[in-house]
């Protein structure tokens, strides 16, 4: 995901205590932090931790891409 400037850390802090979240690290180069999650099923409750992880104070953008592995 993008972050505002200076958050990157903080942005990933918060975020790698969410429930499904494996792991949050912070980048350099157009994205700022990288997550991996862990989740059984597609549907609601990824729709819930994706909306949850946009509203996030700091997240300025996001992208998904789902592993098929």
């Amino acid at each position: 995901m993008m972050t505002e400037a200076g958050v990157e850390h903080e942005v990933a802090e918060k975020i790698s205590k969410m429930k499904h979240v494996t792991e949050a690290h912070v980048t350099y180069g157009e994205w700022d932090v990288v997550v991996r999650v862990e989740i059984d099923e597609l549907g609601k409750k990824l729709d819930e931790l994706v909306t949850e992880i946009r509203k996030t104070k700091g997240v300025s953008k996001s992208m998904t891409l789902i592993s098929t592995d």
